[in-house]
């Protein structure tokens, strides 16, 4: 990709409103076509040892995984007394599962009967909503083709089946893009809604109050080069402390309706019990330190060190891929400091197993970098990778997925 000629923004005028609309639909409609094929195949696979079971049929795809979580959310609500195992741990429970999403879809699907209906609905036309602002978030640097090209991958790749199952995901990435849309025109006052909308709908709302703090220091930085008003510094911070706000608001909401402090971060421990048995704690990196060292030492049988040392080299690829690949700076620097934020988050509190894919999703900008490059060799290539790659997820995931996976 380096070596491919970039593309400039064209200055004849984009596109109108209704045009892209229309085409960023045509090329989202085609996505949806082929990962409804998919999934339809992956439930006609599906036997006696996936977790959906023989006899499956597209709509247990919806509810499959944390949709029934979703699900359960919607129907039964959030426990005031935890749930626990036999050994007087907190089992899992709602209280992993932020609300906006289960009861929309739950409003949704009144007309409809069932809650996955309206899950299903929400899921597409959100993720309708977040590939047009996709294209509006990456049309700011790039040309229409580009963008286009980029909102094609975006709706085509390997985690595409979240746009039709009970997940969270598509919704969260409209808020997050439309989010980022808003810093780059400096549109601060929607942040009021959106970052609440992001914190009840995904964990990761503090991912962007630490984007915002980079991104104001950028800001203040180059002030001398494009002028900081008062009133911009004062809806950076503002929004800054808003989002870290929000992102601690649903712990000490569990906390008091359960009457237990870390109610929140226990249930979220509970799922780590599938990979590592017994009592765990948190501190920050700790975590995926852990992780690292489980799938070296238990499922590779390599020493730790030698996952520590990938790790490190991973990091710093990354790094120097968001600071120097001409591609990506092409993006700018708001994208770029949103990508770098959220991977720190990650590696502060995420402990890493299959369902790493599906947190890397809000990366999705960068798909931008992916469509810079105008060979059509390139770029039907990447399409063809995504496509490849969104069927590996749906096999192993839904035809074959058992209780033993976390996607």
């Amino acid at each position: 990709m380096a070596g491919s000629r970039l593309t400039t923004v064209t200055e004849a005028a984009p596109a109108s409103r209704g045009a892209v609309a229309v085409r960023v639909a045509v090329i989202y409609a085609a996505a949806r076509a082929v990962t409804t094929a998919f999934l339809f195949l992956a439930a006609e696979l599906s036997g006696f040892g996936s977790r959906m079971g023989a006899d499956a049929d597209i709509a247990d795809t919806i509810v499959a995984w944390d949709g029934a979580w979703y699900q359960y959310v919607a129907l039964v609500g959030y426990p005031s007394e935890l749930p626990r195992n036999e050994a007087g741990q907190v089992a899992e429970n709602t209280w992993a599962f932020m609300p906006i999403y289960p009861y929309l879809a739950k409003w949704v699907a009144v007309p409809f009967g069932t809650w996955a209906s309206g899950a299903m609905i929400v899921s597409l036309v959100a993720g309708y909503g977040a590939s047009l602002i996709l294209f509006h978030l990456l049309r700011t640097r790039l040309d229409d083709r580009s963008a286009l090209w980029a909102v094609a991958f975006f709706a085509s790749g390997p985690l595409a089946a979240l746009f039709h199952v009970g997940y969270a995901e598509s919704l969260n990435l409209l808020w997050l893009f439309a989010a980022l849309w808003c810093v780059m025109r400096r549109r601060y006052v929607w942040l009021y809604a959106l970052i609440p909308l992001m914190g009840f709908t995904r964990p990761g709302v503090l991912a962007f109050s630490l984007f915002l703090a980079l991104y104001g220091v950028w800001r203040w930085l180059r002030r001398r080069r494009e002028p900081l008003p008062a009133s911009e510094i004062a809806h950076i911070i503002a929004l800054g402390l808003l989002a870290a706000a929000v992102g601690f608001a649903w712990q000490w909401i569990a906390a008091a309706v359960t009457g237990v402090p870390d109610a929140y971060l226990a249930t979220e421990l509970a799922w780590r019990r599938n990979w590592l048995p017994g009592e765990a704690a948190f501190t920050p990196f700790e975590p995926f330190l852990e992780g690292v060292r489980f799938w070296c030492e238990t499922v590779w049988h390599i020493p730790a060190w030698v996952g520590y040392a990938g790790l490190a080299v991973i990091v710093a690829a990354v790094a120097a891929a968001l600071h120097f690949l001409p591609q990506v700076r092409r993006l700018g620097v708001e994208i770029r400091l949103w990508s770098a934020s959220y991977l720190f988050y990650l590696l502060l509190v995420f402990f890493p197993q299959s369902s790493i894919f599906r947190l890397l999703v809000p990366l999705s900008p960068l798909w931008g970098a992916f469509a810079v490059p105008r060979s059509r060799l390139w770029r039907g290539g990447v399409l063809v990778a995504c496509l490849v790659g969104q069927w590996w997820w749906i096999y192993n995931m839904y035809a074959l997925g058992s209780n033993t996976q976390v996607p």
